[in-house]
């Protein structure tokens, strides 16, 4: 579920805000660029990640003004960002709280801890920076010229995956993150709203701030950050008393990803609370859901590549629709394959059913299996024979057939589900006999 949604007055202008978790530690997590509170929980990554993070504190999330959730005004300065934060900690009534400053929010974090150091606790910043382009005494970052380039680039592309090679490149030749990528910033901010944040953010410069920090300060930065290079977090961390860098592989410049964003929460935590939990393996009962789509290459030759392609999009937009529908959790494509988890067979059931249906209206056909067993949690990853006895059901299924495993047929009793028998089959690399069934009507 979503957190609510409130909004605490900053001036004329409402920002909106979110809180999670009910730890002994308040945490205002102080976004980059632009964001979007409710789009985050869209995201599975990073879903998990500020789920982590609320486990140990109480999480304060907000948009600021011009992006999001909040007023659409024009793009605030430092100071206008500043009192924004002060007015959703007002609200939420968090006399002190560890600021959390990514990347463009880094600058006003850092303002703000030494403007109000009564109110922090501590500051953490990733993928920041003191200035953002280069200067005669600054020889780090981009150049002005490079700079501006870079933000008629975002103007020019705005709406689809823009600069993902830069900000996440980790994602970039993946087909589910770029369209999760282009959405989530198409939600944020309008083109107009991103380039004047970018024009204001080639203006900032806090080094003369930094002598001023005197909380305890820690500095996470990715050794090969494509967009704030890793020598602007080492002179944040040179130039505040007492501040501790974290050198991270890797070259993303978004923090919530799947590669890396578990070692950031664990900085984190370490650094709010002063113990670091291990993430270890879990092991939960789920319901896998197995799909492919049946001829899917011979469809292709026959339409061409490029219509394919805006059908296969179609298709999986569907099949996002039905998973938030039927609360399942989106764990991994390959071709026109989909992977999900559902906490609930009988979910899981009437989803696959709705999926063959959803595509026969674009006239595909669609093979599903489902099992249910118990699989290894490790981060946002699922692993364990239950996934390869789901794929060897799937690949059992008939064209427009929802087949599935005894067990998942038997937790469903009473559900008003109807099977039909298919026998035993011997499924490959899986021992024994595996009676299957298909869903019938």
């Amino acid at each position: 579920m979503k957190p609510e949604t409130r909004y605490a007055k900053s001036g004329d202008v409402h920002i909106a805000y979110q809180v999670t978790g009910d730890g002994p530690a308040d945490l205002v997590l102080v976004p980059g660029f632009v964001s979007h509170l409710d789009a985050d929980w869209d995201n599975p990554v990073r879903a998990r990640l500020l789920r982590r993070v609320a486990s140990f504190c109480r999480l304060i999330r907000f948009d600021k003004r011009g992006t999001g959730l909040s007023d659409r005004t024009r793009i605030p300065t430092l100071e206008q960002r500043m009192d924004d934060v002060r007015a959703v900690m007002d609200a939420v009534g968090s006399e002190k709280a560890t600021l959390f400053g990514i990347s463009d929010g880094g600058p006003m974090s850092i303002l703000f801890a030494a403007t109000y150091p009564e109110r922090t606790v501590g500051l953490a910043l990733f993928g920041s920076y003191a200035r953002r382009v280069r200067a005669p005494d600054h020889p780090h970052g981009m150049t002005r010229e490079a700079w501006s380039a870079f933000v008629e680039r975002l103007e020019r592309e705005w709406g689809g995956p823009v600069a993902i090679e830069i900000f996440s490149p980790g994602s970039a030749a993946d087909a589910v993150r770029r369209v999760l990528f282009a959405d989530y910033f198409r939600q944020a901010a309008s083109p107009g709203a991103a380039v004047e944040i970018m024009r204001m953010n080639g203006d900032i410069d806090v080094r003369a701030v930094l002598p001023a920090v005197r909380v305890p300060t820690l500095v996470l930065h990715r050794r090969d950050d494509r967009l704030v290079e890793v020598a602007q977090g080492r002179y944040l961390a040179a130039h505040v008393a007492g501040a501790r860098f974290c050198e991270l592989p890797g070259d993303d410049h978004t923090w919530s990803t799947p590669e890396g964003g578990e070692r950031i929460v664990d900085e984190l935590e370490e650094f709010v609370t002063g113990t670091r939990h291990a993430v270890e393996a879990d092991r939960v009962l789920a319901t896998v859901l197995f799909a492919d789509i049946v001829g899917s290459t011979e469809r292709a030759a026959a339409i061409g590549d490029r219509e394919w392609r805006d059908l296969l999009e179609a298709h999986r937009a569907m099949v996002r629709r039905r998973l938030v529908e039927f609360r399942g959790r989106e764990v991994d494509t390959a071709g026109d394959g989909f992977l999900a988890s559902f906490d609930g067979p009988g979910r899981a059931v009437r989803c696959a059913v709705s999926l063959v249906e959803d595509a026969r209206r674009l006239a595909l056909d669609l093979r599903v299996g489902l099992h249910t067993g118990e699989c290894e949690l490790t981060e946002d990853k699922l692993a364990g024979l239950t996934l390869h006895i789901g794929a060897r059901v799937a690949a059992q299924a008939r064209p427009g057939e929802v087949l599935v495993s005894r067990t998942a047929r038997d937790l469903v009793s009473g559900s008003g589900l109807r099977f039909e028998d298919r026998g035993t089959s011997v499924l490959k690399g899986v021992p024994g006999d595996w009676p299957l069934f298909a869903v019938a009507g």
